[in-house]
């Protein structure tokens, strides 16, 4: 007969490979936060889109490697986890893909709050806005030609065929919708010299203090400027059934694309977005001179946006975080 000393023999590897198989477990993500560039570090100096995200749920973690990934992932024990994604839609878009098969996590339940930088029309946003998208609206995927070629419908801009499906995204409408429950109130941080910089611009929306606001959110590799390419950006909006464009960005649509494909369902994706410039010059200045300001005739206001992004963000996170009992299983109905 074995011994109690013998029995612990064979138990220690046993209880020992139990442990392994509990410490590989993947990490169950309930939130991924996706920002697309950090200035510098992660904290401790000028602060890009990341940073303050990283200080208000990662300080204590530790980056975990992801191969394809642009930059590490941090987790920390409440299930939250979040990445430096790299700018543009094959740079992001790729990371996200990355993550999103690796079996270190298992995100079959998570909800992506996907951020950033971003430009808007002063006829609908300010500088300082906090913007949740309601759509995801590709700028590209059709035909463009220069505008002495011959107009269409007044635009040099018609969607090529095949591309119906990945053009355009509805984000759930109920998922905005709490969205804006939680955080309509958020107080903004604004700046003087934003302040100053919004009086050059005739709209009453683009002269106001920065809110919470919603609207569709295109995404073009383009940093496109001046009326003319705001004013193409609202016509693609409309001929795809979207709202009101707000802000234009680089990588939304493209992120979309990846997690309909490896989830499924685009019904947990959150698009936020501050703004930290117009999209286009006041009229007393050519959209070069808007582009290529003189010195200290930039717009400001970039310091107060990218905390205005997280302190929003943030709340949203938390909320989902501490009701994931009601979550967990997809968005509830709005109370």
């Amino acid at each position: 007969m074995f011994n109690n000393k013998v029995l612990s023999l064979f138990a220690l590897p046993l209880l020992m490979s139990g442990q392994a198989f509990a410490d590989d477990a993947p990490i169950k993500v309930k939130v991924f936060i996706g920002s697309m560039f950090e200035i510098g570090k992660n904290t401790g100096d000028k602060a890009g889109e990341f940073q303050h995200w990283y200080e208000r749920y990662f300080k204590n973690s530790q980056p975990i490697t992801v191969k394809g990934a642009a930059s590490p992932v941090f987790c920390n024990d409440d299930g939250v986890c979040g990445s430096v994604l790299g700018m543009g839609k094959v740079a992001s878009s790729s990371s996200v893909q990355a993550i999103l098969l690796n079996p270190k996590f298992d995100m079959s339940e998570t909800y992506f709050m996907i951020n950033g930088v971003a430009g808007t029309p002063p006829s609908r946003g300010t500088i300082g806005d906090v913007s949740w998208g309601t759509w995801a609206v590709d700028y590209d995927l059709g035909h463009r030609w220069a505008p002495e070629e011959g107009l269409h419908d007044g635009q040099a801009f018609i969607p090529r065929k095949g591309y119906e499906n990945i053009r355009s995204y509805q984000l759930d409408p109920t998922l905005v919708a709490w969205a804006m429950k939680i955080t309509d109130k958020t107080p903004l941080l604004d700046s003087e010299e934003a302040q100053k910089y919004r009086q050059r611009y005739p709209d009453d929306n683009a002269r106001r203090s920065p809110k919470v606001l919603t609207g569709t959110h295109i995404t073009g590799d383009t940093f496109f400027h001046g009326p003319g390419m705001s004013k193409e950006a609202q016509y693609i909006a409309k001929l795809y059934g979207a709202d009101d464009y707000v802000a234009t960005e680089m990588e939304i649509a493209a992120i979309t694309q990846v997690i309909a494909r490896t989830q499924g369902t685009t019904q947990r994706i959150l698009s936020l977005r501050g703004s930290v410039n117009f999209d286009q010059g006041n009229p007393n200045e050519t959209t070069l001179e808007h582009l290529d300001p003189a010195p200290g005739q930039t717009a400001g206001g970039f310091k107060e946006t990218v905390d205005n992004i997280a302190k929003v963000g943030g709340e949203m996170t938390d909320y989902i975080v501490t009701h994931w009992n009601t979550w967990q299983n997809g968005v509830p109905p709005l109370k």
